[in-house]
């Protein structure tokens, strides 16, 4: 059997990807590491919470289903 080709990303998410990258990059120039860590962090609880938040308004059936991949 042959081996799984990589999915293919589309311009939509290299685009997001790299202004997340900038973002980070301009984080640590003006607040140094403690600012990219603030960002990091700030990120990763955004996540969180979205993450919650959208399951329970799915829970209620007031928010759409996950786009399929």
């Amino acid at each position: 059997m042959g081996a799984a080709m990589p999915r293919r990303k589309s311009l939509r998410s290299q685009f997001y990807r790299a202004a997340r990258d900038l973002g980070n990059v301009e984080a640590i120039e003006h607040g140094g590491v403690e600012g990219g860590a603030k960002r990091y962090a700030r990120r990763a609880v955004y996540r969180k919470t979205n993450a919650v938040t959208g399951s329970f308004l799915r829970a209620l059936g007031l928010s759409g289903t996950r786009r399929k991949r």
